[in-house]
């Protein structure tokens, strides 16, 4: 049995889901970039790292942890590469007015902060802008 529109309710959603994933990670790239830029910075660690339950992927979560001038411990997730083991020594950017929002790693090794923003933002708003024409076109049946 096939459901009316169902295809127009999955392409919208598809295309809801990577805009906003987009739009979120466009967010997270003008951050970074400030931080990078004029924030603050201080030394901090790697203070574990997370890999699936089960072995079911490589997927890997690194957390780091440092202190803000005024001595606030402040611990955040950020995307690191294989080699960034816990109690790795790393370089921290943030703001000052939100040390927890805003902190990321400056300078991981192979890929800088920036470039990770820009690669998901740009693959995020590929798959948007893909989902959204073949929405158009599914709606329209491809005439003009």
């Amino acid at each position: 049995m096939e459901v009316p529109g169902a295809g127009y309710v999955v392409l919208a959603l598809l295309v809801a889901l990577f805009g906003a994933l987009a739009w979120r990670y466009a967010r997270r790239l003008v951050t970074v970039t400030r931080v990078l830029r004029r924030g603050a910075r201080a030394e901090g660690r790697c203070v574990r790292v997370e890999t699936e339950p089960y072995q079911r992927s490589d997927a890997r979560r690194h957390f780091f942890a440092f202190r803000t001038a005024d001595g606030v411990r402040v611990e955040f997730e950020d995307l690191a590469g294989r080699s960034t083991a816990e109690g790795s020594a790393v370089t921290v950017a943030y703001d000052p007015r939100d040390p927890a929002g805003t902190a990321t790693v400056a300078g991981r090794g192979s890929w800088s902060p920036v470039l990770q923003a820009l690669a998901l933002v740009a693959g995020c708003g590929m798959a948007t802008a893909g989902f959204a024409i073949l929405l158009y076109f599914e709606i329209t049946g491809g005439n003009r």
